[in-house]
């Protein structure tokens, strides 16, 4: 089956959610000084200084070691269709378990790395769990992973990002960093951009090439973790707006794939089971 039938099917079987965010492919961060970087960070107290030549630099370093989050994410698209995901979201490697509730349907998603596990409203021979390797027959299209860490490094290297005076409604210690960026500056890097192991900068450039403009708010909380996320995201389809809010960051389970007597695989789903 070719990876467009796949795809069709995977929308008819779990609903349109199931691709909604959560599903980025990238892989690992490599041993680089990059991750050696954000070990160092991840330990320090609230507050404290984090290696890293900027604050964003020091939030995504510091980010990046944390792993997993909590996390609540609101994403309207083109055709002003709401869908929200609740619970965990991991990171090099991605990763979740979430709660995703669209205008006609809620389902259960667990992803580990490339394989994504969905929660069937009738079980296929007994089993509640349904199967997709994103990454059969090939190395899977690049996607957001909408996560903590995924978020603060479109802004890595951006000489447009500008820190936005503090409002009443801000908690105390936040920074408020707001971007305009148009494609070009997406796919720009520089050296900055290079604390970033290169496989995953160039899967994130690839995440979002089809973009002609991105608008983001970002706000890092005085324990260098970003806590809140607005973006607008703009391309020659239209307009998407995505809100999310993080918490709990290292504090939460990694998540764990079903258990493998619990799952079906996709090809018997779509025939219907045995």
């Amino acid at each position: 089956m070719n990876r467009t039938v796949r795809t069709r099917a995977v929308a008819v079987l779990a609903g349109a959610t199931l691709l909604v965010g959560g599903l980025a492919a990238c892989e690992g961060a490599t041993k680089t000084d990059a991750a050696k970087g954000a070990a160092d960070g991840a330990g320090a107290a609230p507050g404290a200084p984090t290696r890293g030549s900027s604050p964003v630099e020091a939030s995504w370093l510091k980010t990046v070691k944390a792993k997993f989050a909590m996390a609540e994410i609101s994403a309207t698209d083109r055709d002003g269709k709401t869908t929200t995901q609740t619970g965990t979201k991991g990171w090099y490697p991605s990763a979740h378990d979430l709660t995703i509730k669209g205008p006609d349907s809620e389902s259960r998603s667990v992803m580990t790395g490339d394989v994504v596990y969905t929660q069937l409203k009738t079980p296929v021979d007994g089993k509640p769990w349904m199967k997709l390797d994103l990454a059969a027959g090939g190395a899977p299209a690049p996607r957001m992973n909408e996560d903590p860490a995924e978020y603060l490094a479109l802004l890595l290297g951006q000489p447009k990002v500008a820190l936005v005076p503090a409002t009443a409604t801000d908690a105390p210690g936040t920074r408020h960093y707001r971007a305009l960026l148009t494609g070009a500056d997406l796919q720009a890097a520089d050296e900055s951009t290079k604390v970033m192991p290169e496989k995953d900068r160039r899967y994130l450039r690839e995440s979002v090439k089809h973009l002609t403009a991105l608008e983001a708010d970002v706000w890092i909380g005085k324990d260098d973790y970003p806590a809140r996320v607005v973006t607008v995201s703009h391309d020659d389809k239209g307009a998407s707006s995505t809100k999310a809010t993080f918490d709990g960051f290292g504090q939460v389970a990694p998540v764990t794939a079903p258990p493998a007597d619990q799952v079906a695989d996709f090809d018997a789903v779509l025939q219907g089971g045995s």
